[in-house]
């Protein structure tokens, strides 16, 4: 348990919060919340080669759904063969889940760690302590972004993450021409207000990196949405 202990603080918590503090001093004049921003989408950055494999994922999951559609059709009378081809279909479109699963696992560490960074307040001596030498220490932290503290929790940043949550899971279902369930619908109810519930009780820097990472997010889905489209038109272009 030590260990654990030991390398989450020296080799996760320790250069997270150096890099908070470089970027603060460096790059963000001297403002947290910019901080936060920079350090966010430089993180989605690093993820990127993730982002695009999810997102080949979704576009494959798309022309997957369509091909079991069509193989039920053509082989509904014999399920040897139609259990034959669904087997190749599966086999010839690349889903690749873990690359989603790394993504949101590594942004859920640094949501940890960022918990950790300011729980207590982050102007303390014994955080301060923390910083390398090789980092001037700031004599103070500005935490004031915009209307509020991202030091505090705040209502209004909370309640546009679940707002933006919920908006973001309907345009994925029409991106993707998708028709949720009765459960599904609740689901997409349910979830943003209890992130948002989650997230009032937090220190807004939780809210500011979720908020930011939804939009970069959004970006990289819309950019997916263009290309799709783009293939498609194509594809009709040189079948007509």
């Amino acid at each position: 348990m030590e260990i654990i202990t030991f390398f989450w603080h020296y080799y996760l918590y320790v250069p997270l919060f150096n890099l908070l503090i470089w970027l603060y001093l460096n790059f963000s004049n001297f403002n947290l919340g910019i901080t936060i921003i920079i350090l966010t989408i430089i993180l989605r950055f690093v993820l990127l080669p993730f982002s695009i494999l999810t997102e080949q994922g979704k576009f494959e999951a798309d022309e997957l759904k369509k091909e079991v559609a069509q193989i039920n059709k053509d082989f509904g009378n014999d399920p040897v063969r139609k259990k034959m081809a669904i087997r190749q279909a599966l086999k010839r479109r690349r889903i690749r889940p873990w690359a989603k699963t790394i993504a949101l696992s590594v942004q859920a560490l640094i949501l940890f760690l960022l918990y950790q960074v300011f729980i207590g307040g982050i102007n303390t001596q014994e955080k301060l302590h923390e910083i390398y030498p090789s980092i001037p220490a700031p004599d103070f932290i500005n935490t004031n972004f915009l209307w509020f503290s991202v030091a505090k929790p705040d209502f209004i940043i909370s309640f546009i993450v679940g707002i933006y949550l919920f908006t973001g899971i309907i345009f994925e279902r029409w991106v993707h021409g998708y028709h949720a369930n009765r459960k599904e619908q609740i689901f997409s109810l349910l979830f943003p207000i209890f992130c948002f519930l989650i997230l009032y009780y937090l220190p807004a820097a939780k809210a500011l990196f979720i908020l930011t990472s939804l939009i970069f997010s959004s970006i990289i889905t819309l950019i997916a949405y263009m290309i799709k489209l783009s293939i498609k038109k194509a594809m009709e272009t040189s079948q007509s």
